[in-house]
């Protein structure tokens, strides 16, 4: 039996717990009570991607930070590369949008309930499908590490494109 450090279960355990408390939730409106009680972080995070400066995304990274987007494997590394994916979900997505549902601190590790929404160019329908989000911050104000988890299958599902669709450049 493989033996893994109690953060990497304490991590695995509360990703599988948000990620399903997302998934049955379903993709309604955030909770208003919730977005009242955000880490400053969060609210600018969630700002970013729902603003149309891609740097705005980078700058809250540390120079060394990384982004890893478990939906469609990739990760990004400095406020740069992260500014480029966003740059490039812009180009991708019409109106790519996150709502926080909810958000759990625990010191410098912040679990986010999201839905994460928009309409892939070309396809035929939108889709709204649940997130969960890891950040790891330095401090307060920036963020060394993101992790997102959604269902690359369910975006493609629900915006009516097959299973194995890559965007055409």
């Amino acid at each position: 039996m493989k033996h893994h450090s109690p953060r990497t279960i304490a991590t695995l355990i509360g990703t599988t717990a948000v990620v399903a408390a997302v998934a049955t939730a379903g993709a309604g409106t955030a909770d208003a009570s919730a977005s009242r009680h955000l880490p400053k972080i969060v609210d600018a995070w969630a700002a970013a991607w729902n603003g149309t400066a891609p740097g705005a995304l980078g700058a809250l990274f540390t120079a060394d930070g990384t982004y890893t987007d478990h939906g469609v494997g990739a990760v990004f590394h400095g406020s740069e590369g992260i500014a480029g994916w966003k740059a490039h979900a812009d180009d991708l997505i019409d109106g790519v949008h996150v709502t926080v549902r909810a958000a759990y601190r625990d010191g410098d590790h912040i679990t986010i309930e999201a839905v994460y929404a928009g309409h892939l160019k070309g396809a035929p329908h939108p889709f709204a499908v649940p997130m969960a989000t890891l950040l790891d911050l330095r401090d307060p104000h920036q963020i060394t590490s993101d992790q997102d988890f959604y269902s690359l299958t369910d975006v493609l599902a629900q915006s009516g494109l097959p299973a194995g669709w890559t965007p055409q450049h």
